[in-house]
């Protein structure tokens, strides 16, 4: 076999080799995946979607839209498993040491992998900007359609039924071997010409027209009791029962059916906007901060507070402490201005306090100047804590919406980078492993990626509380996987 394959040892020939190992595996298990992610899925929703009368065909439109981020998370995994099998293949049957005998650059053995990751690199780059924003548009608003649907026609025993409009069901045995109903109560609201009624009957049945979207209640031995009202008081309310053998109504359930709205009418999140959409927003927020700060500042400068930085404003959330001392000292000296003011109001020429809380009263020539003076820079002072406040939480609100929108940003690039990286780093493994068995390389491919997205999830929600930036929460993850792979590629290349 190794004679074989050295006689193939013409240029290009083992490149083509590789790709070729590369096929049957990478199919394999890029259908693999999608199945346990489309399974995955179908558990998870499966219980919102039947028994609600939603169309088939709806039903398979959402999870047509939803595959698409099953590839944006099926791809690189796949690449790390055919990389590893391939050339853990390669190297079992000492294929690998052939060639190393041969004179072959390691390098060149790995290229083939490292050419087929970049383009899909560069295709699941486009494919998270242009098709995975739309395909999640579309399913967040067919998730939306089919939550705000009425719940479908469901009796169970001992339990209140308000499904259909006007209605109240409560049925006390429903045998599960026939379609009749037992002691069942009806009811009914008094709304659109009807009035308040109870409807009782000792037995009855349904019975469905889905041609006209109707459904009969067929209902024997009982009585009505029908709460009559005459005129606007209800002193002149009447009580009237009627008993009888038969009774039929029919509702209506177009109300229940499922129906479709407009995807156009709904806002866009950032899972679905493109890089570009979201670039814009984030520069339109940050011009936001820039305009708070600067109409921040010119209303300090219009109150005739001096700033000591120019270039940050950040007020303290509390006050220090001979802030506080000069709170008790305000009280106690506002108390003896109100005191002298109350024994002669109106007058001017009241002496000052020789000793204010603030030197520059001091300055001032009557009591009335010192009392207007203080409560003016006493209101000042609370309107700035206020202003400042409320600008501390404006800026807060859109630093954190930039960091979801930039979060979003860069995981359009992280992730199909990983593809590049995943190669790096299952070609010289398969090599260093020696083995070609399916279970080690899933093994290995299922530890991996578990740590990649484990990083990229945890990563995601650190930097939208922002605890750590945008970047790093998306790139921390390839950053260790780069350098692993980076580490790998080294061994096999220099390896004895």
């Amino acid at each position: 076999m190794v004679i074989d394959f050295l006689k193939k040892l013409a240029p290009g020939s083992i490149e083509r080799d590789l790709l070729k190992r590369h096929a049957g595996p990478f199919i394999f298990c890029f259908v693999t995946i999608m199945f346990l992610l489309l399974m995955q899925f179908l558990i998870q929703f499966m219980d919102h979607l039947i028994g609600k009368g939603i169309p088939l065909i709806v039903i398979l439109e959402l999870i047509m839209v939803n595959l698409a981020y099953m590839v944006v998370l099926a791809v690189p995994m796949t690449i790390l498993a055919a990389s590893l099998m391939a050339y853990g293949k390669f190297s079992e049957q000492n294929e690998y040491t052939a060639v190393r005998a041969a004179g072959v650059h390691p390098f060149r053995i790995m290229r083939p992998s490292l050419v087929m990751a970049l383009i899909f690199t560069v295709f699941l780059g486009w494919f998270s900007n242009e098709v995975l924003p739309e395909a999640n548009y579309k399913a967040r608003a067919l998730f939306l359609d089919i939550r705000m649907k009425k719940p479908g026609f469901d009796l169970q025993e001992n339990i209140f039924y308000e499904g259909i409009t006007g209605y109240t069901f409560l049925v006390r045995e429903i045998p599960s071997e026939s379609d009749s109903l037992y002691d069942v109560t009806l009811f009914q609201n008094p709304e659109q010409g009807r009035d308040r009624a109870v409807i009782k009957a000792k037995k009855g049945f349904l019975e469905s027209d889905e041609r006209h979207m109707n459904l009969t209640l067929h209902l024997y031995d009982g009585t009505i009791m029908r709460y009559l009202q005459r005129g606007r008081s209800t002193a002149n309310l009447i009580h009237e029962e009627t008993a009888f053998e038969s009774y039929r109504i029919t509702f209506d359930l177009s109300d229940l059916m499922f129906s479709r709205t407009n995807p156009e009418d709904r806002r866009r999140d950032g899972r679905s906007m493109r890089a570009q959409a979201m670039l814009a927003v984030v520069d339109s927020l940050r011009s936001d901060i820039d305009r708070e700060i600067r109409h921040f500042k010119h209303s300090l400068h219009q109150s005739h507070i001096t700033l000591l930085g120019e270039d940050e404003i950040t007020p303290p959330a509390e006050p220090p402490d001979r802030d506080s001392e000069y709170l008790a000292q305000r009280e106690d000296y506002s108390e003896t201005i109100e005191a002298s003011v109350s024994r002669r109001r109106g007058e001017y020429d009241l002496p000052p306090v020789d000793d204010p809380p603030y030197k520059a009263l001091a300055l001032l020539e009557s009591l009335q100047d010192q009392r207007e003076v203080t409560l003016r820079a006493t209101t000042q002072m609370r309107n700035t804590q206020a202003s400042a406040d409320n600008l501390i939480n404006n800026l807060q609100w859109r630093e954190e919406r930039i960091a979801r929108f930039m979060v979003e940003v860069h995981k359009k690039v992280s992730i199909p980078i990983g593809c590049l990286l995943f190669a790096m780093i299952g070609a010289p493994l398969g090599l260093l492993v020696r083995k070609g068995h399916m279970g080690i390389h899933a093994i290995i491919s299922t530890v991996l990626f578990t740590y990649y997205w484990i990083s990229i999830i945890q990563g995601e929600k650190l930097a939208d509380r922002m605890f750590i930036s945008p970047f790093m929460g998306m790139w921390f993850g390839n950053i260790t996987i780069a350098l692993a792979g980076l580490l790998l590629m080294y061994t096999v290349t220099y390896r004895r």
